[in-house]
């Protein structure tokens, strides 16, 4: 007798069997609404985390808005006190800030912006005799002069929010090459952000009027920084700054 052979594979369902009840147990169902109020929970609160942190980089915004209008008002009384060509403490801070934005640094280097407007804050030390004097100073004169960084630093050395732009203000008449003053450093000695400041202090005095020369063009001054790369500038910065000065100054 031969095996009966079944023709469809496969073993019946046993009597009884429910197929597959998609019924949640209310064990699951707990746990399903206890993750629900969870996940709402901590959106909420990353919602008020997020404005509190809002809250607060509007605070330090505002702050550091504060911090700059007051020391714009310090700058502009040492502009006062000098006959120099106005706004020149205001075209070094957007200079600046534009070159260290263009080296990566504008956010590390952020309060260097206070020192670019308070680079010479020392002056208000010098005698106004020696500081618009129409001609040449002697070398007893020059050595007065000279004096200036270690005075400005003196005065703002001792703010907390100010010691970044200290730096400026003590070293912005050192040079690349060591022959600068106060210290005499050299190269990467000096701090990056006295580097970039001697660079756009100089682009401006070359690009505006003065009482004996009219203002250079671009041209004489990209070729003056290429010349004293080196020297008195570092070259590093040079070569980042020189194909900026036609957007710094358009139509000049």
């Amino acid at each position: 007798m031969t095996d009966h052979v079944h023709r469809h594979g496969g073993a019946a369902p046993a009597a009884g069997d429910g197929g597959g009840d998609t019924d949640a147990s209310p064990e699951v169902e707990a746990l399903r609404a206890q993750l629900l109020i969870t996940a709402e929970e901590l959106g909420e609160s990353f919602q008020r985390e997020r404005d509190r942190a809002s809250e607060l980089e509007r605070t330090l915004e505002e702050l550091r808005h504060a911090y700059l209008e007051t020391v714009r008002s310090l700058a502009y009384v040492v502009e006062a006190k000098d006959a120099y060509t106005g706004q020149h403490l205001e075209r070094c801070r957007v200079y600046g800030m534009a070159l260290l934005r263009e080296l990566g640094l504008d956010k590390e280097l952020r309060e260097a912006e206070y020192g670019f407007l308070l680079h010479d804050a020392g002056k208000v030390g010098i005698s106004e005799r020696i500081l618009n004097k129409p001609g040449p100073l002697t070398a007893a004169e020059w050595r007065v002069m000279r004096t200036h960084p270690l005075i400005g630093y003196q005065m703002v050395g001792g703010i907390p929010f100010l010691r970044p732009a200290a730096e400026v203000i003590r070293y912005h008449h050192e040079m690349f090459d060591g022959s600068g003053y106060p210290e005499g450093l050299k190269g990467d000695r000096i701090p990056v952000s006295a580097r970039v400041f001697s660079i756009v202090d100089a682009f401006d005095a070359m690009t505006t009027d003065r009482p004996y020369r009219a203002a250079l063009s671009l041209d004489h001054a990209a070729g003056e920084f290429h010349k004293m790369a080196g020297t008195q500038f570092d070259p590093e910065i040079v070569r980042v700054f020189v194909p900026m000065c036609e957007r710094l100054l358009p139509g000049h």
